[in-house]
């Protein structure tokens, strides 16, 4: 896969991302409604940084603490990826690339554009 391969979610998570819209997907085998903040690569591999609003985690259910709810997840573990209406979520420690989880960002959300 080149650095510029978009896995077929992709699409999904870019809408939720520009419309501030969540999506639920399962990943790793848990259902999941996620805020998608930012798109891009590591490795060659497509990732997406998301907030978790709802569902489980591999860990169990979520934490209280919003601000431990943010995901790296690769694009290609996602499956079933739609759009919902549910409400848009973030926590107020949000930075587009924590921790250096991309090689190239593709999309985020700007941290002043959250409200």
């Amino acid at each position: 896969m080149t650095p510029t391969t978009r896995p077929p979610a992709w699409a999904v998570l870019e809408q939720g991302l520009l419309k501030r819209r969540p999506v639920q997907a399962s990943y790793h085998g848990h259902l999941r409604l996620l805020c998608p903040h930012a798109l891009g690569w590591k490795n060659g591999r497509a990732k997406v940084l998301a907030y978790q609003a709802g569902g489980e985690s591999s860990h169990g259910p979520l934490t209280a603490e919003p601000t431990q709810r943010w995901r790296s997840m690769f694009i290609d573990g996602l499956k079933e990826v739609v759009t919902t209406d549910q409400p848009w979520q973030t926590a107020d420690n949000y930075i587009p690339d924590p921790s250096g989880i991309f090689d190239r960002i593709a999309l985020h959300v700007q941290p002043r554009d959250i409200k």
